[in-house]
């Protein structure tokens, strides 16, 4: 494909700059999500500081404090690098948009080798933006899994409490 062929309806220079537009916006709203995630998991830390600060605390309680602790720790890894994924994908897009926007405007006035030149650069960044979301979104996948094993052992530990107390209740557990 020339670079002329690009020129010759207006849709063809809006697609190569709206799609790493489109990109770079979802992408925006991930880091958000995952900052907000971060932040949470930063007030569950704080959570587990204060009750690991009450005394007189059983062997078994001590340890699932810990296992929490770990786990909430982990996730906090996977979010940070989740995010810097998402970063990495962010600068990807918007490079992306940049240089496409640059041969679409000096393409035709600097010749077909520019244009060739910047589409492959526009292409690769557009690469470089996918692999940081593929590899963000992975991270934001483990750090769920993390949040559900401990959901599923205070839910755990909550069943237990009660039917310990004699307050064993008549639902199900979910499966």
């Amino acid at each position: 494909m020339d670079g002329s062929s690009l020129t010759q309806t207006p849709f063809a220079v809006v697609t190569l700059i709206a799609a790493p537009a489109l990109l770079t916006n979802s992408s925006s709203v991930l880091a958000l999500s995952t900052i907000n995630r971060m932040l949470r998991t930063r007030d569950r830390m704080n959570e587990l500081f204060t009750a690991s600060e009450t005394p007189a605390r059983s062997e078994a309680e001590s340890r699932f404090l810990v296992e929490q602790v770990i786990r909430v720790e982990k996730q906090a890894l996977l979010l940070l690098r989740a995010l810097l994924s998402i970063y990495v994908a962010l600068g990807g897009f918007i490079s992306a948009t940049l240089v496409t926007l640059l041969g679409a405007a000096l393409g035709p006035v600097e010749g077909e080798a520019w244009f060739h030149v910047l589409a492959g650069l526009g292409l690769v960044l557009g690469f470089v933006g996918v692999g940081g979301l593929v590899f963000g979104c992975a991270n934001l996948f483990q750090a769920t899994r993390i949040s559900l094993v401990s959901l599923r052992r205070e839910a755990d530990l909550i069943r237990q409490r009660q039917a310990k107390n004699g307050l064993a209740t008549s639902l199900p557990s979910p499966t």
